[in-house]
C-alpha cells in the first residue's frame, strides 16, 4: 500500500469496546496493532454499506476473533493520526458471546483480556481510555 493520504472514506473508522464478565468482574479485549507495536480495541474504516455498529462488528471478528451482539447507540469517539490526515473512530460496546478459535488475523494480531483500568492503561489515548473506563464500570447497562 503506498503511503501518503488517503481517500477521505479511509479516516471515518468505527470499533469496538469487546466486553465479557468472568467471575463477576468485567473485561475488555485488546488486541495488537497490525505491527504489533501498540494495544488498540478492534477498529476499521466504515465499509459502504454497513452501519458504523455493524462494520465496527466485522472488525472485531476479523482483528480479534470474537463475535456477539453490538450496541447501536456510540459509547464515544476518539481520533488518531495515520496516512498523514486524521483517523476519527466511533467506539460502540460488542458483548462478547463467543471467542473463536480461529479468526483471519491471527496470524497478524495477538489477543488479550483484561480489566477496564488495565486495558485503559495500555491502549496509550487518554480519550479511548475514557471510554475504556466509563464502559467498563457500566457492564449491565445497554
Amino acid at each position: 500500500m503506498k503511503r501518503g493520504r488517503k481517500p477521505d472514506s479511509w479516516y471515518r473508522q468505527s470499533g469496538v469496546l469487546a466486553l465479557r464478565r468472568k467471575d463477576g468482574a468485567p473485561q475488555v479485549l485488546l488486541v495488537t496493532s497490525a505491527r504489533g507495536k501498540r494495544w488498540v480495541i478492534p477498529k476499521g474504516i466504515v465499509e459502504e454499506g454497513h452501519s458504523p455498529a455493524r462494520s465496527a462488528a466485522k472488525e472485531a471478528w476479523e482483528e480479534a476473533g470474537v463475535t456477539g451482539s453490538v450496541g447501536r447507540r456510540m459509547l464515544g469517539r476518539y481520533a488518531y493520526e495515520k496516512w498523514q490526515g486524521v483517523c476519527r473512530v466511533l467506539v460502540y460496546r460488542l458483548d462478547v458471546e463467543t471467542v473463536h478459535r480461529h479468526w483471519p488475523e491471527e496470524h497478524v494480531r495477538r489477543r488479550r483480556w483484561c480489566s477496564p483500568r488495565k486495558a485503559a492503561a495500555l491502549v496509550g489515548d487518554p480519550k479511548l481510555a475514557g471510554i475504556i473506563l466509563d464502559a467498563g464500570g457500566k457492564r449491565g447497562r445497554r
